[in-house]
């Protein structure tokens, strides 16, 4: 396996970088992970576009051209022969001095690297189940994926201790936010629903196309806040997630959710944008 480090291909066991990088350190970073079908990176310029922002926002200057890094990307693609993957590109503010300042890190780190991809045709069907850690409601650093994701990961912890797929975050005011990898959507009276972005949810991709699928196909959608309660009681719930689009639920906490046939078209549709892309 080739990785891309900083301008170059090298092998999976040449890919190491400083321990006093400061992603390592502290988190200090941003991360993006996209689908690669038929060779393709799926939604490469919204994924590009968010990093981008949040590279700016964190202050960190990008080492390379948004074409260079496509490019980049496509010969790693080649090389490594992986025309149907999961591509991780990660930026790091890079080393600096000791201590929380960023003063000195001036050559961040740039990777990218390949993994094997699940099966978006599988029709997965996960259960769900309610994170005991909250979210900030109007945190900032939400709109972008930063390389800090500690209560992403405990919740998904618990979600696996609970033989769950997946773990719903609520946020400090009480409503549901986002799954620990994934945007939240639910059926309501026909109409897509899914937690407004100043809810502290991180504005996917993925959740991106689906709302743009809801056009294409007349749904209504709308964002609107929902109490864990309320969301049991929907007429359908499943999550977006880049790796596997749009993935339907069949319980939360072991409480058996409606099917919804909106979701089957949705997911249909994901594939066929994805297929066609």
């Amino acid at each position: 396996m080739l990785i891309f480090l900083n301008g170059e291909l090298v092998p999976e066991d040449r890919a190491v970088v400083s321990v006093f990088d400061r992603s390592f350190l502290y988190g200090d970073g941003l991360f993006e992970t996209m689908r690669v079908f038929n060779g393709k990176p799926f939604r490469w310029q919204q994924h590009l576009e968010r990093l981008q922002r949040g590279a700016e926002y964190l202050n960190i200057k990008m080492p390379f051209s948004a074409d260079a890094l496509r490019n980049f990307a496509n010969e790693l693609i080649a090389k490594n022969q992986m025309s149907d993957a999961l591509l991780r590109l990660t930026l790091s503010r890079g080393v600096g001095v000791r201590g929380y300042s960023p003063r000195g890190a001036a050559h961040p780190t740039t990777v990218m690297s390949l993994h094997p991809a699940p099966d978006v045709r599988a029709m997965a069907r996960w259960k769900l189940i309610t994170s005991s850690h909250r979210l900030p409601a109007n945190e900032t650093l939400a709109q972008f994926k930063t390389c800090n994701k500690l209560t992403q990961i405990l919740a998904r912890a618990e979600a696996d201790a609970a033989g769950a797929d997946e773990a719903l975050l609520l946020n400090t005011d009480g409503f549901v936010v986002e799954g620990a990898s994934s945007n939240l959507f639910w059926i309501d009276g026909g109409v897509v629903c899914t937690p407004p972005l100043v809810s502290g949810v991180l504005s996917g991709v993925t959740r991106t196309v689906v709302l743009e699928i809801c056009q294409m196909l007349n749904l209504q959608d709308i964002q609107s806040n929902v109490a864990i309660v309320d969301l049991k009681n929907t007429e359908g719930v499943f999550v977006s997630l880049s790796s596997l689009g749009a993935v339907e639920a069949i319980s939360i906490d072991a409480h058996t959710l409606e099917i919804s046939p909106l979701i089957a078209r949705i997911q249909q549709q994901y594939r066929k944008l994805l297929t066609e892309s």
